[in-house]
């Protein structure tokens, strides 16, 4: 294997999280168990075999390799993969690709499909994913992805089997579908992104960004631009149910020992347990 990017892992019951994110370098994120992969900043060749990627937006470290995957894809004869991005910026990258095909001489296949804000992406009978809208510089969003089950209406427990299924067969419905959603991803983006979207803190695995930590580091420049400050997730502190918190997308100005001092100084011992530091 080729092994020409950087990529992290960690496994959290039975989801295998692989990837990278730096600011202004590069984000790429990818889960093997559920099919997908988040954002095209970098595109590993251990990623090629994915074929649905949802993007938060359109900054070069998180879109610039989207010609690259999707050429060696079509190279390596696979399914054209089907990406999901905010429907404002479909038209463009559309035109990217053809300008890249006139240069590069070969087709760029692929199937681009806009999403906004409340959107939902049917995955499979177990698993759909929902988009909800951040807040940064161009137009953006994040992602919930839910495992959904069917559980017998409430009222119909306890029925024998033969009712139950009469009453199917009759067209009713006998089932409530029940949602818990199980990884939640966010690109870049100003805290009320975070507050956008009340699934983002009851998540199994919540994946977002801290650009920013340093106290001298004004808050209101930083929204400003689109991005969050540590101090932004300690004010949200008691609203994260979350069992792992992978904090990400970190200035490429700081020193990973510097970070990580920080973190160990201003989170609560309970929250900090949470927390992982991507870096």
């Amino acid at each position: 294997m080729i092994k020409n990017l950087p990529v992290r892992s960690l496994i959290h019951k039975g989801l295998t999280i692989e990837g990278y994110s730096r600011a202004a370098v590069q984000s790429y994120w990818r889960i093997p168990e559920l099919k997908l992969a988040f954002d095209l900043g970098g595109s590993p060749w251990s990623f090629m075999g994915t074929q649905t990627i949802f993007v938060t937006h359109a900054h070069l470290d998180h879109l610039a390799a989207i010609p690259v995957f999707v050429a060696r894809r079509r190279m390596m004869k696979m399914e054209p993969p089907t990406i999901y991005m905010p429907q404002e910026i479909v038209e463009n990258v559309q035109r990217l690709l053809h300008a890249w095909q006139r240069l590069d001489r070969g087709r760029m296949v692929c199937n681009l499909i806009g999403l906004k804000h409340g959107d939902e992406v049917e995955l499979s009978r177990e698993h759909v994913v929902t988009a909800f809208a951040t807040k940064h510089t161009v137009p953006s969003i994040g992602y919930v992805v839910w495992d959904r089950r069917r559980k017998l209406k409430p009222e119909l427990q306890g029925l024998p089997g033969d009712q139950i299924r009469d009453r199917r067969l009759a067209g009713e419905e006998v089932t409530d579908e029940m949602r818990v959603p199980i990884v939640c991803y966010v690109g870049d983006t100003a805290p009320a992104g975070l507050d956008n979207c009340p699934a983002l803190y009851e998540a199994q695995v919540l994946i977002t960004e801290m650009t920013f930590y340093r106290p001298e580091h004004r808050k209101e420049k930083i929204h400003k631009f689109g991005h969050t400050h540590l101090d932004d997730i300690l004010e949200r502190v008691d609203r994260f149910k979350n069992e792992l918190i992978i904090l990400t997308h970190f200035s490429t100005r700081y020193l990973d020992k510097q970070l990580e001092a920080a973190v160990d100084q201003k989170f609560p011992p309970a929250f900090r347990a949470r927390v992982k530091l991507w870096m």
